[in-house]
């Protein structure tokens, strides 16, 4: 999959797609329809989506509210087959574009798109003054076709990032994988962290989830995709998303132990999917007993994920 981070090209093969557009948060089920619907015989499938998110421009003292990271959200849509992904820088001076200057400027002259599609609640431009009806008029003069996909949903309602987010705030991980339509990951590189899991007998790799919705806290039952590197692969493991009450800290960290595993993967990419949640972040009366708490941690997501048939 190819990404353009600019708002024009002239790239050939970049050029004449027909796209997805939208933010795709979560890159959900109502997300998928939409790109689904832009799969077109003979032409690129490409995703228009923007990074960093517009609600970080208009209010960046907002609690983090993303769902994925620019990084997981590039693996998902290369999962569902997209060929060229627009990762559009977005600015004050891009938000500023008016509905029509936005169609002729991007989409028609900067990208030379050949159909756009756009879920039914879709605004752009200046104060989000630009409407389905309003694209379909430009995409009529400028040169492309324009596509509305309705809501998806369910018995539950619509499926939303709103509605998702919730059901992580809760644990209920099986929900959100119902509305996504995949299970929750979080994607990024492995860091450094206190290497106090080596001592305990459970090595982690620790990743940041700086800039993430946080799922509720405690310990998971998680499949780890290892990106790239020599380990490169899918493990079985456990994981921790917490502040680690026994060591006094208070900054959210997730903390991943793979089965079965011995290596170095400082620096390589892991893809983490939350299969079940365990329990809740707890302070235990010494190590010992939170050293037997990882071990019924670790027997019941070994039980857990044995049941996923991989």
């Amino acid at each position: 999959m190819q990404t353009v981070t600019t708002l024009t090209t002239s790239d050939p093969a970049q050029r004449g797609a027909s796209v997805a557009m939208g933010n795709f948060d979560g890159v959900h089920r109502g997300h998928q329809a939409v790109i689904d619907a832009a799969r077109r015989p003979g032409l690129p499938l490409g995703v228009i989506t923007f990074e960093p998110h517009p609600r970080q421009v208009f209010a960046p003292d907002a609690p983090p509210f993303r769902l994925m990271n620019a990084e997981a959200r590039r693996n998902r849509l290369e999962r569902l087959g997209v060929n060229v992904l627009y990762e559009l820088p977005f600015s004050r001076a891009l938000a500023d574009l008016t509905p029509e200057e936005f169609a002729q400027q991007v989409l028609a002259d900067g990208l030379g798109v050949r159909h756009v599609v756009i879920g039914a609640d879709f605004c752009f431009g200046r104060g989000r003054k630009g409407t389905t009806d309003m694209l379909r008029d430009f995409g009529a003069r400028m040169g492309f076709e324009v596509s509305v996909v309705p809501l998806v949903g369910s018995d539950t309602g619509v499926f939303s990032s709103t509605a998702i987010r919730q059901a992580l705030t809760e644990g209920r991980v099986a929900d959100a994988a119902e509305m996504l339509g995949h299970r929750h990951r979080i994607d990024g590189p492995v860091v450094h962290g206190e290497k106090r899991g080596r001592e305990l007998g459970y090595p982690t790799a620790n990743m940041t989830v700086e800039g993430l919705h946080l799922p509720r806290l405690g310990v998971y039952a998680v499949t780890a995709q290892v990106m790239d590197g020599p380990h490169k692969g899918t493990y079985d493991a456990v994981a921790s998303l917490g502040v680690r009450p026994m060591f006094g800290e208070n900054t959210p960290n997730f903390e991943v132990h793979l089965f079965d595993f011995s290596g170095d993967l400082y620096g390589t990419h892991l893809s983490v999917a939350l299969v079940d949640y365990l329990r809740p972040e707890a302070k235990f009366n010494g190590l010992q007993a939170l050293i037997d708490q990882m071990d019924e941690d670790s027997r019941q997501a070994r039980a857990i994920l044995a049941k996923l048939g991989r």
